[in-house]
């Protein structure tokens, strides 16, 4: 089992209080139901992930740059990217490739575990 939370499972954001609390609570039951699940033999892990550049988030660029009055560009790079070691937003296929690690045999020891893919985001 791979449960998708987000950089938000780690920290907090200003007008995120539901988002946030959802994140951290998905971590939780990552870690119960690994120790539930362990005699079982079923794996289980949480991806993490800074922004990835899927459709929801093209509509959160727009909509934050009209909020705003700014240029798109300005969005990614001065809200969405200001945290992030690593100025690009995230590829789905290396989420996809995360996922599917998890997901194989040789990720069989692994459980309980958070694992980000956050270009830094929450290094700091």
């Amino acid at each position: 089992m791979v449960n998708i939370g987000s950089i938000h499972s780690h920290v907090a954001s200003v007008n995120k209080s539901a988002y946030v609390s959802a994140k951290h609570g998905l971590l939780g039951l990552t870690k119960s139901a690994a120790l539930e699940a362990g005699e079982l033999g079923i794996t289980v892990n949480a991806v993490c992930s800074a922004y990835v550049k899927t459709p929801l988030v093209e509509s959160q660029i727009a909509d934050q740059a009209r909020t705003l009055g700014i240029d798109q560009s300005r969005v990614v790079e001065e809200v969405m990217l200001s945290s992030a070691a690593i100025k690009r937003l995230i590829d789905p296929t290396e989420v996809a490739e995360l996922v599917a690690y998890l997901c194989s045999d040789k990720a069989s020891a692994i459980t309980g575990s958070a694992f980000d893919i956050d270009l830094g985001w929450v290094a700091r």
